[in-house]
């Protein structure tokens, strides 16, 4: 086994731990499994919060024009944590620190337990605030398991971990609706309580099962590059492969939100029922989790530039669909084909993300870039509502075509680099 840098403590690697474990487990190969199901865990609790929180805003609000504001805290708290939980991972490890976050969920929901039985409202927002604490370090799951594996290997590893959501994102809405009568004199006390404990699990399963690995060369170059003094954040941002990563994921995760919040209402007011709505989101849901069963082999197979390609190729067959009608069908259609673009562009930017940085640059890199995805689909979120009112559903697919182009444009500048064996990171 190659010796480890020996930076941050949060990154030496214990040799005498790592010889008592089978060789795999040692590499890291069995993180990818074990974020898996972490990532499972964090989409049941994050859909439970998603389902609920406006409903129990609106319950607790002393004045109702505040109810959405514990929802909107999620996104808030986890967009300001997202860049510290970056230097808490390093400093700390991966381990100890996703432990951390998912305490914090835990925390989060035995605090909105409390707050519904007092009618706290206030308290409330504080516990849906820890539990955007949670997501912020849930989001870098994916990078910790492309991390601790070769280039080869990192698309799949990412799959892999994505691939936990595909049950929950069906299970989160179930659960949201067993629970929330669990407690008859509090309504939505129970479904709250069920976000603690998979905040528990969560704890469980990584103090017993995740390890801590020294972050993969990666290429046969990595370690001279390694070596190499840190680049400054502004060097790493101008990079074509950093530059692709960023245009895939925020462009991915912004016009997914963009669309996937107007959707239900732009179904309900082009005559179709609210259940059609919900149904239609699950079945988006499906789309964004089920490619990656797959995604990792087909990069593997046909490269990672054409799966990032058909990635943006999917999410323009989204909003032509959306464009040509509104009946039942195409709604269907539309949301699929954006769940399984957004996958791809996804598992793909972050492919790309985790090829753009060195051990001694991860931190700032990472941290950096969740920080842009979380505020543009904060503000994706935020615009949806209010564009889909005064325009249409149809204006509102055409405006993401725009961001699709200049995504589809980075992603080829990249590619095109790459060809003419443009060395990686440069």
């Amino acid at each position: 086994m190659t010796t480890p840098p020996t930076g941050h403590p949060g990154q030496q690697f214990d040799h005498v731990k790592a010889a008592s474990l089978p060789q795999p487990y040692a590499a890291g190969r069995y993180n990818p499994t074990v974020l898996a199901v972490c990532q499972g865990l964090f989409t049941c609790a994050i859909s439970i919060d998603l389902t609920l929180t406006a409903l129990t805003g609106w319950q607790l609000a002393p004045d109702k024009s505040l109810a959405t504001l514990p929802f909107a805290l999620i996104t808030v708290a986890g967009a300001l944590v997202t860049w510290f939980a970056a230097f808490l991972i390093q400093r700390l490890g991966r381990r100890l620190s996703f432990a951390l976050g998912a305490a914090s969920c835990c925390v989060g929901g035995l605090v909105s337990v409390w707050s519904i039985w007092h009618g706290d409202f206030w308290t409330f927002c504080a516990g849906t605030a820890l539990v955007g604490v949670f997501q912020a370090f849930a989001q870098y799951y994916r990078l910790a398991a492309a991390d601790a594996v070769s280039d080869e290997f990192k698309s799949r590893a990412i799959s892999t971990v994505l691939a936990g959501g595909v049950i929950a994102a069906i299970a989160g809405p179930a659960l949201a609706a067993w629970s929330k009568d669990l407690f008859p004199s509090a309504l939505f006390a129970g479904a709250y309580l069920v976000v603690a404990v998979m905040g528990a699990l969560s704890v469980l399963v990584l103090l017993l099962l995740y390890r801590d690995v020294a972050p993969s060369q990666g290429s046969a170059d990595a370690g001279a590059q390694a070596s190499a003094p840190a680049r400054t954040l502004g060097r790493i941002a101008r990079t074509p492969v950093f530059i692709a990563s960023v245009a895939n994921n925020v462009a991915g995760s912004m016009v997914m939100m963009f669309i996937m919040t107007a959707a239900p209402l732009a179904a309900v007011a082009c005559h179709h029922r609210i259940d059609d709505g919900a149904a239609i989101i699950q079945w988006h849901l499906v789309g964004m989790y089920a490619p990656s069963f797959f995604a990792g082999r087909l990069v593997k197979r046909f490269g990672l530039g054409a799966v990032l390609m058909a990635g943006l190729a999917l999410n323009l067959a989204c909003a032509v669909t959306a464009m040509a009608s509104t009946s039942l069908p195409a709604f269907y259609a539309a949301l699929l084909f954006l769940g399984i673009g957004w996958n791809f562009m996804f598992v793909g930017g972050t492919t790309l993300l985790a090829r753009s940085y060195t051990p001694s640059e991860q931190a700032k890199t990472q941290g950096f870039s969740e920080l842009l995805r979380y505020a543009a689909t904060a503000l994706a979120t935020l615009g949806a509502g209010p564009l889909l009112a005064r325009f249409g559903w149809q204006t509102l697919n055409v405006a993401i075509l725009p961001i699709l182009l200049l995504s589809a444009l980075a992603t080829a500048y990249w590619m095109l680099g790459q060809r003419a064996g443009q060395p990686r990171p440069a």
